[in-house]
């Protein structure tokens, strides 16, 4: 049989656009106030791209960091995925206008849509593709503007979504390192609790679905969050199990940055203190596939995660989906 390259993680970056949107201007837009939004939350600001940036934007600022933290050029990528719901237009994808940007002329480059979760899917399909040999290096970007598809009138789903994106490059790292376990799921059934209905073939873009608000993210808050308490804890567990680890092995979990007390539900069910958990939700809100690289990449700056340490990351999102990975770091 076939000996499998080890992979992990060679560098880390993130980017976030510098306009802040705090708590205390929203409550000029709608009818809030930050209390209410930091004890539901636990959010107090979130981040807003420039008018004149798109997603493929942000990804460049982090990916570039990635490819220096890495320590290899764009011309070494053998493949780019993006994982994003806000991509730059239907197609080209925005990792093929990543691809361009950054001058990686060898790399294959696509998206991938598993909403929040997508960056760990990203993560699971790179591994797979380093792991039987058929690329080197991939970069994996989380990516998203949901600024512009948040609807600044709702306030029960605007105080939560901003901007920003994270990137990883992924290869060969000793063996007993790199990537123990994936656990990826989804539940179609729930698709309608967490969308944007408007723009794709079910409904066109017209001046009725634009007037309709279609083109904004839906939630049902309520359903989401009884989703998002189980399956974190869920899907953490079961990839430790897979990487024959238990909840006493994690020295970090960096999780998908939606809502603190999902976070603390999930800290709960893992028997872990707050203190080995990587929590940003409050600089940055909800920044679907773009939080869990964002959140990993500041751990690494802060000096958080250290050569052996056990990570989890575990996230969820829209379709409805979910991921977990084990990774000794």
């Amino acid at each position: 049989m076939m000996q499998q390259t080890s992979v992990g993680i060679l560098g880390t970056g993130k980017y976030v656009p510098e306009r802040i949107l705090t708590n205390h201007e929203l409550e000029q837009m709608v009818d809030t106030n930050d209390e209410w939004i930091v004890s539901r939350t636990g959010i107090r600001e979130r981040r807003i791209a420039a008018p004149d940036q798109a997603t493929s934007d942000l990804a460049f600022h982090a990916s570039t960091a990635a490819l220096q933290a890495a320590g290899i050029t764009a011309e070494e990528l053998d493949l780019i995925i993006v994982a994003t719901i806000t991509p730059d237009m239907y197609f080209p994808s925005t990792a093929c206008l990543l691809q361009d940007k950054l001058g990686a002329k060898k790399a294959a480059a696509f998206d991938l849509s598993a909403a929040c979760s997508g960056f760990i899917y990203g993560l699971a399909t790179a591994t797979s593709m380093i792991a039987t040999g058929m690329y080197r290096h991939v970069l994996v970007v989380g990516a998203e503007c949901l600024s512009r598809i948040t609807d600044y009138t709702d306030r029960n789903t605007c105080i939560l979504f901003g901007d920003g994106s994270g990137a990883v490059v992924l290869g060969a790292v000793p063996e007993g390192r790199g990537f123990k376990s994936f656990e990826l799921g989804a539940d179609g059934a729930g698709g309608d609790l967490l969308k944007v209905c408007g723009g794709g073939s079910r409904l066109p873009s017209t001046a009725q679905t634009i007037a309709d608000k279609q083109h904004f993210i839906y939630m049902a808050g309520s359903e989401v969050f009884k989703f998002a308490v189980r399956i974190m804890g869920n899907a953490a567990e079961e990839a430790l199990r897979k990487a024959g680890m238990d909840k006493g092995d994690i020295d970090l979990l960096i999780p998908h940055q939606a809502n603190i007390r999902i976070i603390q539900s999930a800290l709960n069910r893992l028997e872990l203190p707050e203190e080995k958990s990587m929590i940003n939700l409050h600089n940055y809100g909800n920044v679907s596939a773009a939080s869990i690289p964002i959140a990993l990449a500041e751990a690494v700056e802060q000096g958080r995660v250290h050569e052996g340490d056990r990570l989890v990351m575990v996230g969820f999102g829209g379709g409805l989906t979910w991921g977990a990975s084990v990774l000794v770091w």
